[in-house]
């Protein structure tokens, strides 16, 4: 019988729209509660109110999106069609926004803000990278290096979200060089801008609430990679968690926006192409989910998919939920995997930013699921016949999600079919 499980079990997890209904049903009753009280900000007074840009609304479209269509044959997984089997989507969903939440949404903030600083200044170049980090050369791997965004010396971009706080850095941005500015300088916090009673009057008129702060462009001012210019540089972080980067840019386009419509694939947002405007993420009034879309690509890439030293997400999730959901070793394993590329780091970049933070909204968000009870799961998956949610296809092949409806409910019989055909052969065999 685990065998008829297992067969029945590659075309849910291929499908995983089968409880979407549920997982809509059980998440929809939490609405209100999301909205004022998981998707919170923290304000420069100090206060939590709800955020001006992350909302339930378009959380569920992404969700509904995500989960039944998918990207590349990948969707983000919502659980399994036994009893109770939607407890595992639950899960995964608390630890998603746990991330999101420490990420942007707890800064009520779509595009990266500029935090790093040189000599306690922030370079204008943060745009290229903060850290030391370059995100124009974030390239994919051989295999699937067809799919980057090409780098464009002409792109002018400015971010529409900033940090808020007095004196705060200005929104990162994007230019070419010129003869007249053929450098970057930085952002000078401290200087008073509000000067009304000077001659000329000085105002602080760089973005909308400002409090404080300029531009200095009277010299070069490099960002910790040395980095003197912003062309280029449009590739900083976007989204709920922060998708970064040429290759990752290029994958959403390739999947979902202009170039998989141009070469013939389907396309979601056929309209928005995320290599020559990336800011749509973050400044699209028809697709608000595009800020959920890209943090939930990048989850399905990255951590759904996690499998390394002995460490799988799948079966690790499977084991939380199965042993109560105690402890915080599961979330604190994903937490690395977001924050450092690793489920036990240092791993060679340091420690997790935020590690408790994290634990403690997972749990907050469980707690707000679970009314903090959490519940059994009577007809529990065994861990080692836990199935991946998501099943990694070359780029060069179709795909379901890159092909026509006709042909996916085609593909969609066609895996009905054997997986009764599996469970019929192992009945026969006994």
């Amino acid at each position: 019988m685990k065998i008829i499980l297992l067969g029945m079990l590659l075309y849910v997890t291929t499908c995983s729209g089968l409880s979407i209904s549920k997982i809509n049903s059980e998440m929809d009753r939490l609405e209100n509660e999301i909205d004022t009280n998981i998707f919170l900000h923290m304000t420069a007074t100090g206060r939590w109110l709800p955020s001006t840009i992350y909302k339930y609304a378009d959380f569920k479209t992404s969700l509904n999106v995500m989960a039944t269509e998918g990207v590349a044959g990948k969707k983000f997984y919502i659980g399994e069609d036994v009893t109770n089997g939607h407890i595992y989507g639950l899960v995964n969903i608390a630890a998603f926004l746990a991330q999101s939440m420490k990420e942007t949404i707890k800064y009520d903030a779509c595009d990266e803000n500029s935090w790093d600083t040189v000599g306690g200044k922030y370079p204008l170049s943060n745009a290229c990278g903060q850290l030391g980090q370059s995100y124009q050369d974030y390239h994919c791997s051989e295999a699937e290096k067809h799919m980057e965004c090409p780098v464009d010396p002409n792109m002018s971009i400015t971010a529409v979200t900033h940090a808020k706080w007095y004196g705060a850095p200005a929104p990162l941005f994007c230019e070419p060089k010129t003869d007249e500015q053929p450098h970057s300088g930085f952002w000078d916090n401290s200087y008073q801008c509000n000067k009304g009673w000077a001659n000329p009057p000085e105002t602080c008129d760089v973005y909308e609430g400002q409090k404080a702060g300029k531009f200095d462009q009277s010299r070069p001012y490099g960002n910790n990679a040395g980095r003197t210019d912003v062309e280029g540089c449009c590739w900083w972080g976007r989204g709920v968690i922060q998708t970064t980067g040429v290759c990752n840019f290029g994958k959403l386009n390739y999947y979902l926006g202009a170039r998989a419509a141009k070469e013939g694939r389907y396309s979601k947002y056929w309209s928005v192409d995320f290599c020559r405007d990336p800011e749509q993420i973050c400044s699209s009034s028809e697709y608000k989910e595009l800020k959920w879309i890209s943090g939930m690509f990048y989850w399905m890439e990255s951590v759904q998919s996690y499998d390394r030293g002995g460490w799988r997400y799948t079966v690790e999730l499977a084991r939380f939920v199965e042993s109560g959901m105690q402890g915080t070793s599961f979330i604190d394993a994903v937490s690395g995997i977001v924050n450092r590329g690793c489920h036990n780091p240092p791993c060679g970049t340091g420690t997790v930013d935020g590690g408790h933070e994290r634990s403690q909204n997972f749990k907050k968000v469980l707690d707000t699921m679970f009314a903090g009870r959490p519940p059994d799961v009577s007809s529990p998956m065994s861990s080692s016949n836990f199935q991946s949610p998501t099943k990694p296809s070359s780029p060069s092949k179709p795909t379901p999600s890159s092909l026509s409806p006709a042909n996916q409910t085609q593909t969609h019989l066609s895996l009905i079919v054997t997986a009764v055909a599996l469970s019929m052969l192992i009945i026969s065999g006994d």
